[in-house]
């Protein structure tokens, strides 16, 4: 059977395989591009947040439910429109999954008072205990 000598020359010098490296690029890629999606979900609905002096930023979860509060009265949640019915349900079936799932309510300034008690209570009929208001705080004007 024959051999095959490799000369010292080829031993010795280092080899980067260029595969996995485009593969590794290429699924940290996707990775940035699903998060940043994800992100701007929330954003691109269009409320005027009320401002507060004593704004504290909170620490939040990576599966948070965002509950925006349209001036209309109107309950959006990952961009789907919810009743306060729909919305207690909703939040019934995650709290089932989810018991100590952390809720934020985002509500425009100019939200009439009685749709932030209406998701405060869907919340609340759903055992929902982690919840935290969104603001601005006024160094933001």
């Amino acid at each position: 059977m024959a051999k095959f000598d490799v000369s010292e020359f080829y031993r010795q010098r280092p080899v980067i395989q260029l595969a996995p490296l485009v593969d590794i690029a290429f699924w940290a890629l996707m990775f940035f591009m699903i998060i940043a999606v994800f992100n701007q979900m929330e954003v691109q609905v269009n409320l005027t947040l009320p401002k507060s002096k004593t704004a504290v930023q909170s620490a939040q979860s990576a599966g948070k439910i965002v509950i925006n509060i349209t001036k209309e009265g109107r309950f959006i949640v990952n961009q789907k429109v919810y009743t306060s019915n729909t919305l207690a349900v909703m939040l019934a079936k995650v709290s089932k999954l989810f018991p100590n799932q952390q809720v934020i309510i985002r509500a425009d300034e100019l939200t009439f008072h009685k749709y932030v008690i209406q998701a405060l209570d869907a919340c609340g009929h759903s055992n929902l205990s982690d919840i935290s208001f969104s603001t601005l705080s006024e160094e933001n004007k």
